[in-house]
């Protein structure tokens, strides 16, 4: 699932980034992504299978802890790329006692933005 990076961002659900980080395999894939990498690279890399490592990619990138963005070939055989999108995860308390999640992240470059913004038209296409 790809992450809406136009959307007013209110921030992950709590449930979702827990889930995402007590999974074992979500952590290999997280541990391992130095690099974007594709889903295929991701499965060999971290000895997942395939399609094991799809749900894992969902499920880390509906809790916003990784971005997916598109490379472009010129062949026309696009490839969906994953990388890590945060730097720092705080589970704490907000005033009215409920369990509230920030994640920090890594400041994007203009170019880095305008790729994101043409990975997301192209998928529309």
């Amino acid at each position: 699932m790809v992450r809406d990076p136009f959307a007013d961002e209110e921030g992950p659900d709590l449930q979702d980034v827990l889930d995402a980080l007590d999974d074992p395999k979500c952590r290999v894939i997280v541990r391992n992504l130095e690099e974007p990498m594709t889903a295929e690279e991701i499965a060999e890399t971290c000895d997942v299978p395939l399609s094991t490592t799809y749900r894992k990619l969902d499920m880390l990138t509906e809790a916003s802890l990784l971005r997916e963005g598109m490379e472009i070939r010129p062949d026309g055989q696009h490839a969906s790329k994953y990388e890590v999108d945060f730097e720092e995860v705080v589970v704490g308390l907000s005033e009215d006692r409920d369990f509230d999640v920030g994640i920090s992240r890594v400041p994007r470059t203009a170019d880095e933005r305008l790729q994101d913004l043409w990975s997301e038209v192209r998928k529309e296409t």
